[in-house]
């Protein structure tokens, strides 16, 4: 059995404080920044915590009435005995992409691990009654883009969730499920071995106490932290009051690429894809549309980290990817390797690598997905 990670430091006190009558992630981050540590919310009185942005008398009072309630004790042993560890979002562990929304979840429940290289992430949500086209789809695209170095991201409902993360299992690659309720529940029941693949190879993830249950109003909080951890979302079969909707909606706000996967016109399951495309969202019929829609990637990983880590990385003028980090799988390796820095024509890569055109042609598409190479005109192609 792999050993859990340590939690963060002072989890406990973190617990007590977002566990607190009132208080959201919004507000929590709100109390921190003005307080500036754990500690001194806990210990700040109610006249200092009315001088924070939306908190009154009578919210104040309800905070400093219940900040001790939370048994933080009880909540961190049961989360040792299901294997379960506990990040906050000031642990370097903590998801950079997730960590750019408005309203981080100021702490994670993990089952599993989290991992440097699933800040290449892409969500892939849609309907719970789905067709055996949206399965195939969701299952085909997960698979792919897992294959080429990305996390696929998923919320474990029935349909459409479960053929992604199946997906991304099947080509042996990291998975994220995000639960709508606490992670000693396992929803729907029947996803329970899904679950543990999940948590084997990639993470189980959830905001809410373990034993929170199931209720229709954890969702679409769900859902905003599904769309935070990736770069982009993908919608398959949805109807037009999908929760996959709200999902879109809000990686639109966190300045996420939207995509949509179109289905028949006379089905009511293609009308919320069809819909966002309508709106403006990327109609992607292939993992190369994915890709142009993304963009490079390592500009996006650019754009959503903090300015000290932008300065960090100038200073040293690290590479923004570590190959080593990569699981290069197949001819992968041998294509990377034979590159340098000047662009080269396919052909001649053909050649260098002794490999047929066909296997070249997709090393060379799932390196430029993982931002590790780069085109030029001509069909020249160098490393970045």
């Amino acid at each position: 059995m792999a050993q859990v990670p340590d939690n963060s430091k002072d989890i406990a006190l973190w617990l007590k404080l977002i566990r607190a009558d009132e208080v959201g992630p919004v507000t929590f981050g709100r109390l921190l920044a003005r307080f500036g540590s754990i500690d001194r919310v806990l210990g700040a009185s109610v006249h200092e915590m009315t001088k924070v942005e939306g908190i009154g008398f009578k919210t104040a009072e309800r905070i400093a009435a219940s900040r001790d309630k939370f048994d933080a004790s009880e909540e961190l042993e049961l989360a040792n005995k299901l294997g379960v560890w506990l990040v906050h979002i000031k642990d370097p562990r903590y998801p950079a992409m997730l960590k750019q929304i408005y309203d981080p979840p100021p702490v994670l429940y993990v089952k599993g691990t989290l991992a440097r290289e699933d800040t290449l992430s892409v969500a892939i949500v849609g309907s719970r009654r789905c067709s055996l086209y949206g399965q195939e789809q969701a299952s085909r695209f997960a698979h792919l883009l897992a294959a080429a170095g990305f996390t696929i991201v998923s919320g474990m409902a029935r349909g459409i969730d479960t053929a992604a993360h199946s997906g991304a299992l099947a080509a042996q690659s990291r998975t994220i499920a995000v639960q709508g309720c606490g992670l000693s529940h396992v929803f729907p029941p029947e996803n329970a071995k899904l679950f543990d693949l999940i948590s084997d190879s990639g993470a189980c993830i959830c905001e809410l106490p373990l034993r929170a249950e199931p209720l229709a109003e954890h969702f679409p909080p769900r859902n905003r932290i599904i769309a935070g951890l990736s770069l982009g979302t993908i919608v398959i079969e949805a109807s037009l009051r999908s929760g996959a909707l709200i999902t879109a909606k809000t990686a639109l706000e966190s300045n996420r690429e939207v995509m949509a996967i179109p289905g028949k016109i006379d089905s009511p399951l293609s009308q919320g894809a069809h819909s966002l495309i309508k709106q403006g969202a990327r109609l992607v019929e292939s993992v190369e549309d994915v890709m142009e829609a993304l963009g490079y990637v390592g500009d996006q990983l650019k754009d959503h980290t903090t300015t000290a880590a932008k300065e960090a990385t100038e200073k040293v003028e690290a590479p923004l990817f570590d190959t080593t980090k990569f699981n290069l799988r197949g001819h992968e390796k041998t294509i990377y390797e034979t590159l340098g820095k000047e662009p080269v024509h396919i052909d001649e890569i053909i050649a260098d690598a002794d490999l047929p055109a066909g296997a070249v042609n997709a090393a060379v598409m799932s390196l430029r997905l993982k931002g590790l190479i780069q085109q030029f005109p001509g069909n020249l192609f160098a490393k970045r």
